[in-house]
């Protein structure tokens, strides 16, 4: 039996090599800064890059490639100083991930974008096709949402315009806490989420990133093999980003599930039986929770998010000195 050629729509091209039954897995991706320190900012694409493969369950990368854009607004002096800094960042991060960066390309660009290619030559067995969702499975997602909603509320510190819109429902001293959050969760890898994909008998997955929670709930329910559809019953989001998305009117679209992440967590599809130990392994492993947020039910291959949905506020109470 030949082995199956994936492309477009997937979160990873999947093709085929010449020699002894083995497919290459590659994905390619890049964005604009979005955080104020360059070295988490490298850090973060790298793990955005990265993400795709685990999507498909692959955890071992066999080689990396890095995309730097070079602001041309840029001084020398800013360039020889920042460029650095974000390309460490991003070798350290692939480097935590047990693989490197052997080359790639720069040019000087009208912004700064900095991303890069993920390429993994993988047997049958370490990738799983994210097709096979059936009735009765249920939704897990391994990080929260609000990304976007806590870098914004950062910025806005610095606009009194923009503030005003939201002090009344949150403190400068959450949304700062709120920032340090977003970056430590979007630099962190989806590694152990994919490992354990595999122990928990996952039926499909993807990572959440440009089009929101419901946008590539949509995405992975649209090539599903079986007549099924994905309902959400429950948003995890950064704590207190929920409120200052409400505030915002539809600036966001947070609760309506289109409001972009960047360097998201998994959403899986897992038998029912399997998702509560998933989610306890994963904590066990990481020291971060993953939630149960929907159910697979019988349908014409749609995603949804219900009216009312719950908000779970990450994390559900302040430690004294801790981050979560």
């Amino acid at each position: 039996m030949g082995l199956p050629k994936i492309g477009i729509g997937m979160d990873c091209s999947i093709t085929p090599i010449r020699h002894g039954g083995l497919v290459l897995v590659q994905t390619v991706d890049f964005f604009y800064p979005l955080v104020e320190d360059p070295y988490v900012m490298g850090k973060i694409a790298c793990a955005n890059v990265l993400s795709d493969l685990y999507a498909m369950g692959v955890t071992e990368c066999d080689n990396m490639l890095m995309i730097l854009g070079v602001s041309q607004k840029m001084s020398e002096k800013e360039r020889d100083t920042v460029v650095p800094i974000i390309m460490r960042g991003f070798r350290d991060c692939a480097f935590e991930a047990g693989t490197q960066v052997t080359g790639g390309q720069t040019v000087q660009n009208p912004w700064l974008t900095i991303g890069g290619v993920a390429s993994s030559i993988c047997q049958p067995t370490e990738y799983l096709i994210p097709d096979n969702a059936v009735v009765g499975d249920v939704l897990v997602l391994t990080k929260p949402l609000g990304t976007q909603v806590a870098v914004h509320a950062y910025q806005w510190l610095e606009h009194p315009d923009r503030w005003n819109r939201i002090k009344l429902v949150v403190t400068d001293e959450d949304v700062r806490k709120a920032y340090l959050r977003g970056m430590d969760s979007m630099s962190r890898l989806n590694r152990v989420a994919a490992r354990l994909m595999h122990k928990y008998n996952a039926h499909g997955a993807t990572d959440v990133t440009g089009f929101g929670l419901l946008g590539h709930a949509q995405n992975l329910a649209r090539v599903q093999k079986n007549e099924v559809s994905f309902v959400i019953h429950n948003l995890p989001v950064i704590a207190k980003m929920a409120a200052v998305a409400k505030a915002c009117g539809n600036m966001f679209q947070l609760m309506q599930g289109t409001c972009p992440e960047t360097s998201g967590g998994l959403l899986i599809c897992l038998p029912r039986e399997q998702a509560a130990a998933y989610c306890k392994e994963i904590e066990k492993q990481e020291g971060y929770q993953a939630w149960i947020i929907g159910i697979v039910e019988k349908g014409n291959r749609t995603a949804r998010i219900i009216d009312k949905p719950r908000v779970i506020e990450v994390p559900a109470k302040e430690k004294d000195g801790e981050l979560w």
